[in-house]
């Protein structure tokens, strides 16, 4: 059977945001455990609210909650680090970094443990806990240290690594949200991103997507540029973006190596409008059928939740289950 999941994170309810504290995350936790087991979703996230940031909402704390613990990343950032950041065009949809690097990174503050922990004791279910990848938190670094990109990536993915393996989690899985359009990055960012997988105890995943910064895809580019790439990521499965790109990419996915299974983006996060059970079912069907059979092993949405109200998000949620049901002729 096809399982369902969630890539991640979770509108923040109005009433955590405006009165927030411990209990009440963790009482929001319950709360978007609860939708997702209610609606049938069988591996379940805790939404990512702990992450969230009022002062970066663009970003929901995906890559603020990572960086700012890092010993030797500095976050009062100068008028001068603004301007040298801003001559990397690959980064050119943020106004200024997020830390920048005067030392030797180390793990510093960051503590995923206690926060995946926090979540573990708040479901049965099967649970993901996601970690923002080695290379997407190094290109929004400036380095003053290292002044070499690929040695800060793998000095990220060390600490990364050391963390994950700690995760009482069924699947841990590395966001990525910059290598899609970014292939030229290939050859320095898979090691990297691998050494986090293989520290992973158990299931490791990967997911990708061209971006969703404020709800806009940020990035050109296409997967047929990324086979060699998503082939070598030792992951037992990676989540693609394809329901806001259509399927005529299927076709580049087949050939990734049938080692790497496929969670396929079936709900576009990118609109407000709520997929019909019959659509969702369609769009699994012309990937099995374009991929082959026992390829697709997960359907999700094609990234987090959390742009989008939760009204929304909750019935994409439902019926992300409802299409897979009608797929599998269980509905």
């Amino acid at each position: 059977m096809i399982e369902t999941t969630v890539v991640g994170s979770y509108p923040v309810p109005d009433w955590l945001s405006a009165l927030p504290s411990e209990q009440a995350v963790i009482d929001a936790t319950r709360v978007v455990f609860k939708i997702q087991e209610d609606a049938g979703i069988d591996v379940v996230a805790d939404g990512e609210l702990y992450r969230f940031d009022i002062n970066h909402p663009d970003t929901n704390g995906m890559i603020d909650y990572f960086v700012r613990p890092l010993e030797n990343v500095r976050t009062q950032i100068t008028r001068t680090d603004i301007a040298q950041f801003q001559q990397d065009q690959q980064m050119a949809f943020r106004a200024k970094p997020a830390g920048v690097v005067d030392g030797p990174i180390g793990e510093g503050r960051l503590n995923l443990h206690v926060d995946c922990d926090r979540a573990r004791a708040l479901t049965k279910s099967e649970m993901k806990f996601t970690v923002t990848g080695p290379h997407m938190l190094s290109k929004t670094l400036l380095d003053l240290h290292y002044n070499d990109r690929a040695t800060l990536c793998n000095a990220i993915a060390d600490v990364l690594a050391a963390q994950v393996a700690e995760l009482d989690a069924e699947i841990v899985q590395i966001d990525e949200a910059n290598i899609p359009g970014h292939p030229e990055d290939v050859a320095w960012a898979l090691p990297a991103i691998n050494k986090v997988l293989d520290a992973v105890a158990a299931t490791p995943a990967v997911h990708l997507c061209f971006g969703n910064y404020g709800g806009q895809t940020i990035q050109k580019g296409d997967w047929k540029h990324l086979i060699n790439f998503l082939s070598g990521l030792h992951a037992d499965h990676v989540l693609i973006e394809v329901a806001h790109r259509g399927s005529w990419e299927l076709e580049h996915l087949a050939q990734i190596d049938p080692k790497v299974k496929i969670g396929l983006g079936v709900v576009d996060i990118k609109s407000n409008v709520v997929e019909s059970p019959d659509l969702i079912a369609k769009r699994i069907d012309q990937a099995v059928k374009a991929l082959g059979p026992d390829r697709v092993t997960y359907i999700n949405p094609d990234c987090g939740f959390w742009m989008l109200k939760r009204s929304v998000a909750d019935r994409k949620i439902r019926a992300l289950v409802l299409g897979r049901n009608l797929f599998e002729g269980s509905a």
